[in-house]
This record gives structure tokens, sequence and C-alpha cells, in this order.
């Protein structure tokens, strides 16, 4: 752990600020550390119990974020599969709409799925933050430490086989109007149906699976008042999370007061934990973690995973603590520890930091995955080091591209962004005559950065002719193409061609729109379009789709509008973010007007400026003297 954390001070030249660092002590056989919230200041430290030892800040010039979303059986977290070149947290889709399968029956079910009402009961809180970038050169990997029931493979061991592929309870909540599935469970139970314990499970596995957290939460409120359960605290941890993602933390809170206390251990604290963090809300996950201490929970390697992934959006100074906490806890960091931590490291282009994580982690004997190969590749091609990129890429393929079949979605967008048309090609062949939905939209992706227009759209034509009924996550992956291209036209034939096939247009494709429309110069019309989309569908739209708004507003000096899209992030609940400041301060800075009141705006939302910041702020400070000024007086 020691050799971690010398890794992870990159160079003295990029050290942003210095702030005291505390760290506990061994009390006895086990430390007692905690993060200690200041209400002074805002600022979260590790203390002591008996004494402290000094500690080199994790300092970092970083920019980008992690993401963090919701796995149809357990929290799941990526290490993003952004570019570096990106501005910090600049954020992206990631929004898991109703997902067309490669099986034909899961087509079926997709198409009877979007003709539901549900958007009134869909909360989506994790696409709102640190979701991948668009890349595509990442792959998902659920982090599987959090069980809140069970899996797919447990499920399928327990069911007999000819019901593996689906479930009865599934279709009787799907076939049931959107606020009305208790109604459809009590009739299901009085048709003298099976219910039991894997047949619940499998079907909040497939709710959960489309992010259909209303009707998981309704699913699991009358299994609790009907008492056909009897819960574990896994339920009780999973109502929590469906409770956090449709009402907000707050109401998650109490409800954890209503649980008895004999099932209030740590996986439902941690529950709370990793949705706190998903919602970039690092005082309450700070004051979580804290009530863990107390409750003499032990220090896992989930909760301090997922203090890396808050501080890493957050406050990249703190990494520094986590990794102390860990090291005096004997804590052991898995994969996807290093994952963070080596993605951390790219995006602050410290690339030798990077290296030094990696040569660590196969010291401790974990070898890179393909998720990790990915992000190292990813921030080869972006650190401008092509020939390390593609040792990476090669290794990735394995000699043998048929074989590792897998790896092609990472491999298309990463030849791509190395300029290479002729691997793309290459790749795509060993996929073409049999391609899944993820290579083809990977395939769209690539052949758009290569300017390649044609090609994406005889990859998205050969994706209608397979599946017929396409999501809207397939569609605007062309539509970001047409967008980056200023195809305006395009864009709009294809969203007619959306609309008229039934398409359930969410937050993903808001995104898309706004882009179009934004890089036609037609801002106030991207503008109207997220007002109406977030005010007809009441769901939450993307932050990457506010802040490609605002910063045309801040770009033309127009403070009136830019203050208007920060109240909006606000009310939508992006609150605590440097990034929106920055834009709302350059905004200021472009009309050469006063930001009255702008550090205190800040300080209330527990926002610390960062060096450019700081001098954004001076150049808007009211009060500030000039030489001129000065003589004057």
């Amino acid at each position: 752990m020691w050799a971690l954390r010398r890794a992870s001070n990159p160079l003295k030249n990029r050290v942003l600020g210095i702030g005291t660092s505390r760290a506990c002590c061994a009390k006895s056989e086990v430390a007692s550390c905690c993060l200690d919230v200041k209400a002074s200041n805002g600022d979260s430290r590790l203390v002591a119990s008996d004494g402290c030892i000094s500690l080199k800040r994790f300092y970092s010039a970083a920019h980008g974020s992690p993401n963090f979303f919701m796995g149809c059986c357990s929290f799941s977290s990526q290490a993003d599969t952004k570019s570096s070149a990106q501005e910090e947290d600049d954020l992206e889709d990631g929004f898991s709409e109703l997902e067309t399968a490669a099986s034909a029956a899961d087509v079926v079910q997709d198409s009877s799925v979007d003709n539901l009402n549900e958007d009134q009961l869909i909360s989506e809180p994790e696409l709102s933050e640190e979701e991948d970038d668009g890349d595509g050169d990442g792959v998902e990997e659920p982090q599987n430490e959090l069980e809140l029931f069970d899996t797919e493979a447990e499920i399928t061991e327990k069911r007999p086989p000819q019901k593996r592929a689906s479930s009865a309870l599934f279709k009787a909540i799907m076939a049931a109007p959107g606020l009305s599935v208790q109604s459809a469970l009590d009739k299901w139970v009085e048709e003298g149906n099976d219910l039991n314990r894997p047949e619940i499970a499998l079907a909040m596995l497939n709710l959960r699976k489309r992010r259909m957290y209303g009707r998981a939460l309704q699913l699991s409120e009358w299994l609790e008042s009907t008492k056909q359960l009897d819960f574990v605290e896994r339920d009780y941890a999973s109502r929590l999370d469906l409770i956090s993602k449709v009402r907000g933390l707050q109401k998650a809170e109490n409800y954890i007061e209503k649980i008895p206390k004999s099932m209030r251990g740590e996986i439902t604290y941690r529950t709370l934990l990793a949705n706190c963090v998903a919602a970039n809300n690092s005082k309450k996950a700070e004051q979580v973690f804290n009530k863990m201490k107390d409750l003499e929970f032990p220090i896992t390697v989930f909760a301090c995973n997922q203090l890396l992934l808050l501080y890493k959006r957050l406050d990249k100074k703190k990494i520094a603590d986590v990794l102390l906490l860990m090291e005096k806890e004997n804590v052991k960091p898995t994969r996807f520890t290093y994952r963070i931590l080596i993605d951390t490291k790219g995006k602050s282009n410290d690339i030798t930091g990077m290296d030094q994580i990696v040569e660590t982690m196969k010291a401790e004997g974990i070898e890179p995955d393909l998720n990790i190969q990915a992000i190292l590749a990813r921030h080869y091609v972006y650190g401008g080091l092509k020939e390390k990129a593609e040792a990476v890429l090669k290794e990735m393929e394995g000699g043998n591209t048929k074989e590792n079949r897998w790896a092609c979605r990472a491999l298309l967008p990463l030849y791509a962004a190395l300029g290479k048309a002729d691997e793309v090609g290459r790749v795509w062949k060993v996929c073409e005559s049999n391609p899944n939905p993820d290579e083809c939209m990977a395939a769209i992706e690539a052949w758009g950065k290569l300017n390649k227009i044609e090609e994406a759209e005889a990859v998205f034509e050969r994706m209608l002719k397979t599946w017929k009924k396409l999501s809207s996550k397939h569609y605007s992956t062309l539509l970001k193409v047409y967008a980056n291209h200023k195809m305006l036209a395009k864009g709009k034939d294809l969203v007619k061609r959306m609309a008229d096939s039934g398409c359930r247009v969410g937050p993903l494709t808001w995104d898309a729109l706004v882009k179009l429309y934004v890089e036609a110069g037609e801002v106030e019309k991207a503008d109207s379009i997220l007002q109406k989309a977030a005010q007809q569908n009441q769901m939450k739209p993307l932050f990457s789709s506010y802040m490609a708004i605002m910063d045309q507003y801040a770009n033309r000096g127009d403070v009136h509008n830019a203050e208007k899209m920060f109240h909006r992030m606000r009310q939508s609940g992006y609150v605590g973010r440097l990034r929106q400041f920055q834009t709302l301060i350059q905004a200021y800075i472009n009309a050469k007007s006063p930001a009255y009141g702008m550090r205190e705006r800040m300080k209330a939302d527990n926002i610390f400026p960062n060096k450019a910041a700081a001098e954004q702020l001076v150049q808007v400070d009211a009060f500030r003297k000039s030489v001129m000024s000065d003589l004057l007086d």
C-alpha cells in the first residue's frame, strides 16, 4: 500500500494546493479512523482518536470524472472511458434505456415495455453523473461487491431449466399500467401463481436492467406490505436503494429508521453510502461513513472505493487520505481500486504516475483486465504516446480477434482515436457477420470519428434490419455523429424516423439533440428543446446537456441566460460542482461585468476554487484594486 501511495504522488510541478491533512493512528490492534466532517469549513479530514500523523496529499491536476451506475444485480462502477482532453466534469450519457437485446425474445419484450407510460416513475440519478463520455473505449464491468439480491447465475441455478429465460412475474408487472402494479400483483397471486424468492429476484433483476426503478419499488413495497416475503437485510437494502433512486436521499434516510434494528447492518449503510456517492453529495457520504464507524462496522474495500470515486470527482487531494486509511486498516485494494487510481492519473496527464500504479498493481498479483487496458490505451492516445497505445490494443486482441471477440467493442473507437481506419475496418469485419448492438454502436462511433459518415449510416441501417425495434440509445449514437459534424438536416430526419418508430425518448436523446442544435449555432433552440423535454417527461436531463448550452451563453457573455441555466441545473439536483461555477464566472468575465457575492455563493455550496477558478474570481471581483485605482485613491 505504501508503494501505491508513493506512486499516486504526481510531479511536484502539478501540485494544486496544500491543505492540512490528518490521519488516525492505531488505537490498539485496529485503527479507529473516521472521516470527520467539519461544519465550520466543510473540510473533511481523517482524524485521530489518540494522535495523528502527517500525510502528503494525493495532489492531482486531473480533469474528468468516473462514473457510477446501478447494475442489474449489484452496484456497479466504471472508471469512465473519457478523453483526457475534455474539461473537468464534462459528463456524458450512460443512460441505459430499454435496451434492445440480441435475442428475438428480448426484442419482443422491449417493444412491449416501450408502450408503457412509465416516465413519472423513473428516476435516474446516476445518469446525471460521471457516465462514460461516449468514447466507447471502455467496457462496463460490475463491481460485484454489494449483493442486494440474487445474481442471475444464482437465479438460474434455482429455477427449472425451461424457465430460465423468462419470468412470469415480470411479465405480469410489465402488463400493468404504470401506477397500478400492486393491483396487478394482487390479481396475479389470486390466480394461484407461484411466488418464490427466485421468481421475485428474477423479476427485480429484469426491472433493474431496464432501470424501471419505479415499478421495482412498487414490487418491493407490495412484498413487504402483503408479507409475501420474509425480508432479510438484502431485501431492505434493495428497497433503500430504490427509494433513493426514485424519491431521493432524504426519503431513503428516513426509511432506514423504519427498518428493524436487527436488519440495519453494513449492507444497508453501504447501500446508502453508494447512493450518496452517486448523487455527488460529499457531506452526506462522509456522514454515512462516520455512522458506519460509530456502529463499529468493519471498513471494507467497497466503502473505500466509494470514497475514492467521490473524491475523484470532487476533491482529488483527498484520495491520499483514503489510501492511508486503507493502509492502516489493512484493507487490500481490489482491481477496481487500481482502476480508479489509474484513470485519475491518466486524466491528470501524469502518464509516469499512471504506469507506476500499473506496476504496483502487477506486483500485488493483479493483472490488468480489458477495462484497465482500455483506460490505459485511451490515455496513451490522448497523451500522444501512439506506440504504447497500439501495443496495449494488440495485447487486448490477444493475437486472435475472433477468439477475443468480446474486446471488439473497446477496440473499435480506440483504433478510430488513433486515426487507423484500416484497423477499424479489420476489427469490424470480425463482427460484421453477426454483430451485437454494442458492437454496432461502437462501430458507428468509430466511423464517425474517422469522418466516414456513410459507413456509420450503413451500420445503423444494418441494426434496423436485424432488430427492427431499436431503443433511443441506438438512434442517439448516430445522432451524435451528425451533431459532431454539424449535419443538422440529417439529424432532424433521424429524429423524425425515431419518433415514427414509437421509440421512447429520454435524457440520452435530449443530450444528442441539444448538441446537434448547439453545434449548428442554434443555442436558443437547444435551450427550448431541453426545457420542454424536462417539463413534459418529468425526467432529469444529463449534466452535459445543461453544460453544452451554458457554455455557449458564457462564451457570448450572456450573464442572464447563464444564470438562468445555472438555476435550472440546481432545480434538477446538480448542486456543488466547480465546473458550473467556472462557466458562470466566465460569463461575467466575457460580459466585463463584476460578479457580486460569487465567493460567498461558492462557499455556501461547499465549493473551494482551484487555481484556475481563483484566477477567474480575481477578474470579476468588484472590489479589487488596480494600479490606476490605487493612484486615484
